[in-house]
This record gives C-alpha cells, sequence and structure tokens, in this order.
C-alpha cells in the first residue's frame, strides 16, 4: 500500500487497452476511511493513487510518413546497481554503473552502508542490468538529481537470484520515494514465483514539484535485506496520466475523479492487443515496455484482426509521443456478423487486489476503411459488469478516421486485499442501430496504463 505525507493509506493501479485505438487505464484506490464521503478536495489532499497500465495493441512493422512521435525526455537516467562505470545494454542503452557515482553520498559511502554482489545464476535474465546488484541491511538512500521538475518513470529492476549467499527469500523491505511509499514489506522472490519469470520491473509515475534531487529509499524489514538491480528516472510530458484539470467518471456512480499532480502510480499491465511484445526501445522515447495481450482474454472468443497498412493516422486528438504509431494500425475486432455478435462479448481478465480504485484508460482510432461516418460501429463498455460507456462512437469523439483518441474510468472493485478478476467487456449496441455490429480494441496501457497493481500496478 501507499502511504500519503498526511499518513492516510491509498493504492491505485491503471489498465489501458487499445480498441481500433483502445487504451485502458485501471487505477486502484483505497479510501483512507470507509466511513468517509470523499470530495475532489479530499482526493487531491488525501489520496496515493496507484496505476496500472495495460496497454492493449496491435504491432505491426511498417514503414509510414508522418511527424516524428517520439518524445526526448529532460531526464533520462538509468542505474546499474553494483556496476563499475558505463554499460550498454541490448537494446542499445546506456547505464550507468552506481559505485563511486553521484547517486552515493559520500556519508553513505563512508559508512559502508551497502555492498555489492554479483547473481549466483543469470537465469535468462539480461546482463545489463541483472548481473550485479547493491544489497542493504539498512535504510539507505540513492539521491537522484534532475534537471527539471514534473512528472516522471520511476523503474526499479529486480532479479531474485542468490547474492553473497543470502538466502533470496528472507529479502522483504519497504522503498519509499520522497513522500510515497511505493511498496510494503515487499518480497522479490514471492512477486517472480507470481509472475512466473524471474525477473521483472516495477514502475511507478510521480510528479516531482521543484527541480531537485529524487530519494529513493530501501529500508529491509526486520530480520530481511533489500536489494536492487537498475534503477530508472525518465521524464514524462505533462499531463500524460496526471492532469489535474480534468474529471475522470466513476463507473457506476455519479460522481467523478480528478486525477491531479498529488497523484502516484504504479504500472501493473501494458499490453499489445494481438501483436508481438514491444520493447522499451521502441516506444515513443519513455522507454515503456508492452507484452501481449493473448494470456488475458477470456475464453475462446478472441475476435478478428483487422489492419489497415496505409491509413494515415493523424494526431489531432493526442499527442504523437501518447503511444507507438504501430499500435493503432491495428486492432482486435468482434467482426461484422450481426446474429453472431449480439451473443458474445470481447472479453479480457486481469487479476488486481480488491479493495481498490482503478483507473481505466481506453485507446481507440478507426482504421476500417468502410467506416466513414458516426453511428456506423457503435458498442457498449463493460467493467466489471457494469457499464461504462454504452454508445461508444469512436468517429464521434474522432472526427474522421485515423485519428487517434482515449477515453478514461475509473472503476472500483470491491473487497479487503484478496485477488479478483476485473472484467473488461465490449459488445456492439445494436439499439442505436449501426451500420455495423461490431466492437474494436486497439490497445490497452495503464498508465501508462497504465494495469497497474494495488498503487496498482503504467500508454
Amino acid at each position: 500500500m501507499i502511504n500519503t505525507q498526511k499518513g492516510d493509506l491509498i493504492s491505485i493501479s491503471t489498465l489501458l487497452l487499445n480498441y481500433s485505438s483502445i487504451s485502458i487505464l485501471l487505477s486502484l484506490c483505497q479510501h483512507f476511511s470507509s466511513s468517509t464521503t470523499m470530495t475532489n478536495t479530499d482526493r487531491k489532499q488525501l489520496f496515493f493513487q496507484r496505476s496500472t497500465l495495460l496497454y492493449l495493441s496491435f504491432y505491426l512493422i511498417i514503414s509510414v510518413t508522418c511527424s516524428d512521435p517520439s518524445y526526448t525526455p529532460p531526464d533520462n537516467i538509468a542505474i546499474n546497481c553494483g556496476g563499475h562505470g558505463d554499460s550498454v545494454s541490448l537494446d542499445g542503452r546506456k547505464w550507468t554503473g552506481d559505485i563511486s557515482s553521484k547517486f552515493i553520498s559520500s556519508q553513505q559511502q563512508q559508512l559502508n552502508a551497502s555492498s555489492t554482489s554479483t547473481a549466483s545464476t543469470q537465469d535468462f535474465a539480461p546482463q545489463i542490468p541483472y548481473t550485479t546488484a547493491r544489497i542493504f541491511h539498512s535504510q539507505f538512500t540513492y539521491t537522484v538529481p534532475v534537471s527539471i521538475a514534473g512528472p516522471k518513470f520511476i523503474r526499479l529492476h529486480f532479479h531474485p537470484a542468490s547474492y553473497s549467499s543470502l538466502n533470496i527469500s528472507t529479502a522483504f523491505f519497504y522503498i519509499s520515494v520522497d513522500k510515497y511509499t511505493l511498496v510494503h514489506n515487499f518480497s522479490t522472490s514471492l512477486t517472480a514465483g507470481y509472475l512466473n519469470t524471474t525477473y521483472f520491473v516495477k514502475e511507478f509515475c510521480i510528479n516531482m514539484v521543484s527541480e531537485q534531487s529524487l530519494n529513493i529509499t530501501f529500508s529491509p524489514s526486520p530480520g530481511g535485506f533489500a536489494f536492487v538491480n537498475g534503477i530508472e528516472v525518465v521524464s514524462m510530458p505533462a499531463n500524460l496520466y496526471i492532469n489535474g484539470n480534468k474529471d475522470v467518471p466513476l463507473v457506476g456512480q455519479s460522481q467523478t475523479f480528478i486525477v491531479d499532480n498529488t497523484t502516484a502510480l504504479e504500472m501493473i499491465y501494458r499490453l499489445n492487443v494481438d501483436g508481438q511484445a514491444i520493447s522499451p526501445a521502441d516506444d515513443t522515447g519513455m522507454f515503456r515496455a508492452w507484452s501481449q495481450d493473448i494470456d488475458y482474454i477470456y475464453g475462446g472468443a478472441t475476435g478478428q484482426d483487422p489492419y489497415h497498412f496505409t491509413i494515415n493516422i493523424s494526431y489531432t486528438k493526442v499527442p504523437p509521443y501518447t503511444a507507438p504509431e504501430i499500435l493503432y494500425r491495428t486492432a482486435r475486432s468482434m467482426g461484422m456478423e450481426a446474429i453472431v455478435n449480439e451473443h458474445y462479448n470481447l472479453t479480457w481478465l486481469f487479476p488486481v487486489d480488491s479493495g481498490f480504485y482503478y483507473l481505466v484508460r481506453l485507446h481507440f482510432c478507426e482504421i476500417a476503411p468502410e467506416i466513414t461516418g458516426a453511428n456506423q460501429r457503435v458498442f457498449e463498455i463493460f467493467l466489471n459488469n457494469q457499464t461504462a460507456d454504452d454508445q461508444m462512437d469512436i468517429m464521434t469523439y474522432a472526427g474522421g478516421i485515423g485519428v487517434p483518441i482515449y477515453r478514461d474510468f475509473i472503476l472500483m472493485v470491491p473487497g479487503t486485499g484478496s485477488k479478483e478478476d476485473l472484467w473488461l467487456a465490449l459488445h456492439p449496441n445494436t439499439g442505436s442501430r449501426p451500420k455495423y455490429p461490431d466492437a474494436l480494441l486497439k490497445r490497452s496501457r495503464n498508465l501508462q496504463a497504465e494495469q497497474k497493481r494495488r498503487i496498482s500496478r503504467w500508454t
């Protein structure tokens, strides 16, 4: 869970999806008091929001004519913990070793507050940054200078192997960034087992209100130790995920929610719908990774795979860095068979922690040449069997074909912290008598949406 500076508990996860061009961002929040009515002022002051981003998108390598969609982050810092000097990862990115570096204060170096170690086994993990680690037996803080205020991605890389003959199963620890507690009594070995992987990244989004150093603190639980293999601090554009000027509807309720600059997000899922995984190097300059969506589709109804190679993608509604252009050129669709479509939903299931609010961002881009105007493809969006939108018409929002857009929603998943499935379902709206009884999903991000786990876990 996450603590605000005032000690109020909140957690948010984000999930992002892309339909025609759809992105879904899920966010989880836990109210500081179940008996207190939540206002927008409360949310601004009393919530730490944890966001998980889930991106569903199609991946095709194509050559197109358009403006350069990439973003150049003012701060682009990659730390190879336990390493010496500069190293280059397989994707060509430069990582700086933290030994005798500016990221560790001279006082902590003199106190020998940490040690370095090499992983006993590599277990298919990339060498950079997963070969070496910095080990902590007491509280330790990295001080990362930044050149500009504003929202930042914080990515923490973990490879839970054996280090210095330590038993990795005893590594339980807390991680905080300035006033936010990102993880609480966290176990890398348990997390890796749940994810069925030998290495993983935890991604967060926080807002820095001034140009100064970012303090990342590791605190071992009693009797345990902490470690980290790599740290990234990367700037992102203002208002990409955190936008204090926008009211986000709460699904199933009449009130809205504001994701302002006091909000912290954690990415849980970021998926490329019906496409291959997309590496951080192929993102729009912010080094976001995109996974495949096939493991999250419910049942055998995987839909059809529309694509379009030559249609111009026009970023008139969202900035070009919102997501890679290749994500908007394919999608997962139900098809055009009206009788068949009326009897099933196109559905994804995402395991999440209950007891939190989820911010869901859906990205859309109409790419079918037969769709030329409004009320030709209209569909319903359901989140956990609640209607998020019963008349979603991409052309109405985009104003034309090949124009990316996204929709944001916040959903409460009730419970006391147990794992629950968050359902996303699309279904044609035949009541509006559309020309084509179909639904389309392009991609999902969670914040970078994307779904992001209890802060939760970011398009």
